[in-house]
């Protein structure tokens, strides 16, 4: 028994005044655990709030579970001492081995955490570790709002802002992130304008100055544009391409759907008009639609000549070419790209923006991947704090300081 002592305080790494009192094996619901009782030396002296040191008033029984040994569950129990100090105040001792009111000891709690980066979702973490779920996610918050209070954030330049959701259909969160350091920076319930101020007095909490972010990327959301413009008065606005691109392309789509309703031939491809990449023999099939369909060939044409307009350097010919293809547009008649056409010049100046800014959310959806790769292992988020703070594990490039190899 004084050598499996000897060993088992060698693997948790024990110091003065801790030792291994015990070391035994237990039968429960049928499996045995392994199970190590700590004590303390007589007589030694704790140091107190107060800075002075104290002998034990008192203890206070605790357990903890900790890293399986083998194929054992394992437990940590102690009496923890209680000093009573001058001013009559009882306090009890931190241990070295786990945080205040934690059961789980730093290297469990830091084994958890290592699982869930490798992508394991939570759930199946807790079953791994034989623990209720809850149980992971309320060390999984702690560690997050520690890393979150901790972080440093240095002054932005560039802030874009996108919504996404929990779960299909479900509850919204508004994700800000710094567009030069590609990295989310706060994560706030809803899509309202709301949220743009919730990101600004939280940036202000940080000591970030507002007055330098010169640029604001966001899609064109009422709520989003309302929201800028109050709380950041000196930044330009600039539309995403990304969502400014996909209204025309949704008019395209919006198209197809109504022609197909006459032509039958044309149901079931969708992506062929959609997508960038074709296919040689795709590619022989777009080409005989827009020639049977002169009207969808006409949108498809439309949709072509917007995409160029991206490319354009010059500021002056990029707004003559935008206003001729809006031209061309009404010109066509085909009302998908009129409605297109009317949102374009309700959003004139942001869109034009882009010219000089040449800011857009490409960064936030690369992000975004990663936010609903993660969402699609956990099956959608019931609990939307569980899903903000996700967004910070995997987005927000945080520093934890749990322990790597000892207690």
């Amino acid at each position: 028994m004084k050598n499996s002592k000897e060993i088992f305080s060698l693997a948790l790494g024990l110091s003065s005044p801790w030792s291994i009192q015990t070391v035994e094996f237990q039968e429960k619901e049928g499996r045995k655990e392994l199970h190590i009782t700590l004590c303390f030396e007589k007589g030694f002296k704790f140091t107190g709030k107060d800075k002075n040191l104290y002998s034990a008033h008192d203890t206070v029984e605790r357990t903890w579970q900790h890293l399986s040994f083998f194929q054992y569950r394992s437990f940590i129990h102690a009496k923890v001492p209680r000093v009573k100090e001058d001013d009559g105040s009882v306090t009890t001792q931190n241990v070295p081995w786990a945080r205040k009111r934690s059961g789980f000891t730093l290297l469990f709690e830091a084994f958890s955490m290592f699982l869930i980066e490798s992508e394991m979702p939570v759930s199946k973490v807790a079953k791994t570790l034989g623990v209720y779920p809850q149980r992971i996610w309320n060390l999984f918050h702690y560690w997050i709002s520690k890393a979150l209070k901790e972080s440093k954030i240095k002054d932005i330049s560039g802030l874009g802002f996108d919504e996404t959701s929990s779960k299909k259909g479900h509850a919204y969160v508004t994700t800000a992130v710094d567009l030069i350091r590609r990295k989310i920076l706060y994560v706030t319930k809803g899509k309202d304008k709301g949220c743009v101020g919730k990101t600004v007095e939280y940036l202000k909490e940080k000591s970030v100055n507002i007055d330098k972010i010169k640029q604001v990327c966001i899609d064109m959301s009422p709520a989003y544009i309302s929201g800028c413009a109050e709380h950041l008065p000196n930044a330009s606005i600039t539309f995403d391409k990304f969502h400014i691109t996909k209204e025309v392309l949704g008019a395209l789509d919006e198209l197809r759907r109504k022609e197909s309703e006459e032509h039958r031939s044309l149901k079931g491809y969708k992506y062929l008009f959609l997508r960038n990449t074709l296919s040689e023999n795709q590619n022989d099939q777009l080409y005989n639609f827009v020639e049977m369909y002169p009207k969808l060939g006409e949108g498809y044409r439309l949709v072509q000549m917007f995409k160029d307009f991206w490319d354009l350097d010059n500021d002056e010919e990029a707004r003559g070419y935008l206003a001729y293809w809006c031209d061309l547009a009404l010109e066509s008649g085909i009302q998908p790209f009129i409605k297109v056409v009317k949102l374009i010049r309700a959003h004139w100046t942001g869109i034009l923006n882009y010219l000089e800014s040449r800011v857009n959310n490409g960064i936030l959806e690369g992000i975004n991947s990663k936010i609903q790769l993660a969402k699609k292992r956990a099956r959608g988020y019931r609990n939307i704090d569980n899903f903000i703070n996700m967004i910070y594990f995997i987005c927000g490039d945080l520093k934890f300081d749990y322990p790597l190899y000892s207690i």
